[in-house]
């Protein structure tokens, strides 16, 4: 069987761009059960709230939620489970430095489809404060200002 080659964006979490610096990002394999993949290549997936934590040198999301396929019937898992991801064992000695140390975090980024198979990227990011996302706000506000302005005198 030949493998599609391409790229589907399926879930995507902006809130964690705006509540933390992500200082480097990552590409994870997700654990996950047959209906799970249907439900999230239909867009059924939310990774909001949740959270990637190392245990026993085990990398695992919690919280991220995939709704119950609709065509499942038994085999659909609880929606709300704890996944394991994939990474190289370097990969995650390293994470599991800068989380132990610097006060780092690690937050899922997003879900997608890459050549048929369901990756998540994650970051290893610093807390914003609050001073630092009205900064962001501000930025964006200019940004869409002076687009607006181009609009108007380009029309």
């Amino acid at each position: 069987m030949a493998k599609k080659e391409g790229y589907k964006l399926v879930a995507q979490n902006k809130k964690a761009w705006h509540d933390f610096f992500i200082d480097e990002s990552y590409e994870a394999g997700i654990v996950l059960a047959g209906t799970e993949v249907k439900s999230l290549r239909m867009g059924k997936g939310s990774i909001k709230e949740s959270f990637v934590k190392i245990v026993d040198g085990e990398v695992f999301i919690l919280g991220m939620h995939i709704t119950p396929y609709e065509k499942g019937n038994i085999f659909n898992k609880d929606p709300l489970r704890t996944r394991k991801l994939l990474l190289h064992r370097r990969e995650i000695i390293k994470l599991n430095a800068a989380v132990a140390q610097k006060g780092y975090t690690i937050v899922p980024l997003k879900i997608y489809l890459k050549d048929s198979l369901m990756k998540m990227e994650i970051g290893l990011a610093r807390g914003k404060k609050l001073y630092d996302k009205r900064e962001d706000i501000a930025k964006k506000d200019q940004r869409r200002e002076a687009e607006k302005q181009f609009k108007i005198k380009n029309l």
